[in-house]
């Protein structure tokens, strides 16, 4: 016996009870505030570890909206993000994907490093970023026209942009883009001073040596020191790890493996603590 699909799942599953913290950098949730309002699609560009999700997050919260992430991968296929067909004791059923099921429920939908995806997967969101705002489940014949409250995020990395990696240029312009980067000096001081209760002196001086390893992106480093990092080592101290080994552990060992690299970071790090 074939089944017509399985129950929705719940709203509850999906909206966030508790404010994220987030420390606005700019004008950033005005603008995204607006562009939903309008319910134009949002891309968010930036460097890894730099706010992208928990500003998603945030925004979800602020609107009240079921929040739905998804995490792309190369290997992710369309079928992932709409459905299948699948089979229990009962016999086939139609399964919705994350994507669909976003749509059905009027949550808002985050495809977290979409250029990690194939670029014919990414091509089934087109329909949801227009005017028609549906989604065609075309193995189970049906037009899904999102509800009025959906709306849908991706966000990438522009430093690892390859030309094996890259959103079409009819992709591209289908969203509105906010773009994202290290916050200013002293709103990363009170983030990670807020994420990781070490204070201030310490945070400032964990800074410092983010500022100096983010000067050497395309210097030997492909990428910087990120806030995400900075937090983890603020954690590690705060659980009693010394400064020095902290850093070592979770600012200059994550972020290269070359011995000149580390030798350059690990003097710094001796310099600041």
């Amino acid at each position: 016996m074939t089944q017509a699909i399985k129950a929705v799942p719940p709203h509850s599953q999906y909206i966030i009870d508790d404010e994220p913290y987030y420390q606005e950098t700019g004008d950033e949730i005005a603008l995204y505030q607006a562009a939903y309002d309008a319910r134009i699609p949002m891309m968010l560009k930036g460097p890894t570890g730099c706010g992208k999700t928990r500003f998603v997050e945030h925004m979800a919260w602020k609107l009240k909206r079921p929040l739905i992430t998804i995490s792309c991968h190369e290997d992710m296929t369309a079928s992932d993000l709409i459905g299948r067909y699948l089979l229990d004791a009962d016999g086939t059923y139609w399964q919705d994907g994350p994507l669909t099921t976003a749509a059905r429920i009027g949550a808002v939908c985050y495809l977290d490093e979409v250029v990690e995806a194939r670029q014919d997967t990414t091509v089934a969101i087109h329909s949801l970023t227009d005017y028609r705002r549906t989604l065609a489940l075309e193995k189970k014949g049906e037009l899904v026209n999102a509800h009025p409250d959906f709306q849908l995020v991706i966000s990438y990395n522009p430093g690892y942009q390859t030309l094996m990696k890259d959103l079409k240029t009819s992709t591209k312009q289908r969203f509105a883009a906010l773009e994202f980067t290290y916050p200013e000096k002293e709103t990363e001081i009170a983030i990670v001073c807020h994420e990781s209760g070490i204070d201030e002196e310490t945070a400032e001086r964990l800074i410092q040596i983010a500022t100096h390893a983010r000067n050497l992106v395309g210097h030997g480093l492909s990428e910087g020191i990120s806030t995400r990092l900075l937090v983890y080592t603020g954690q590690l101290i705060a659980k009693g790890i010394p400064a020095v080994a902290a850093c070592h552990m979770a600012l200059v060992r994550p972020l290269s493996d070359d011995p000149d690299i580390r030798d350059t970071l690990d003097a710094t790090v001796q310099g600041c603590f």
